[in-house]
């Protein structure tokens, strides 16, 4: 596990409520594509259901850190992309299910007009730096 340091509010900018503007630590880094809520079949998972979606992507990105000898403590940076900024608080729930308050990442949403297919909602890409 590498030793992450998470910055919530550098000088002169206002704290992050739900995230940290910064995290910096030493390690190997790992990049983990965006996922999306395909169960181990590929099937959709939640089809119009954004916390049924949300809990499936926050599910395979746990199973891509793994794979790569991480955990939800080694994220530093989350970046989600929905179809609909209403979808961020199914997100933030899930992501709560996996990472405390006090090691929130850096993070980013963006609203995008369509995702790879029209039933997805969302998509969450991440990334983690391990050992040092």
């Amino acid at each position: 596990m590498s030793e992450l340091t998470r910055i919530p509010a550098p000088d002169g900018l206002a704290p992050a409520a739900q995230y940290s503007h910064v995290v910096l630590g030493t390690g190997t880094f790992v990049a983990i594509s965006g996922q999306l809520a395909l169960d181990a079949d590929g099937e959709l998972v939640g089809e119009g259901d954004p916390t049924a979606q949300a809990r499936q992507v926050f599910a395979n990105l746990r199973r891509c850190l793994a794979a790569a000898g991480a955990t939800f403590d080694d994220v530093v940076k989350l970046t989600y992309f929905v179809t609909d900024m209403a979808h961020l608080p199914a997100l933030r729930t899930a992501r709560a299910e996996h990472i405390p308050e006090d090691r929130l990442p850096a993070a980013s949403a963006v609203q995008v007009a369509a995702l790879v297919r029209p039933e997805f909602l969302m998509e969450v890409e991440a990334f983690a730096v391990v050992g040092s």
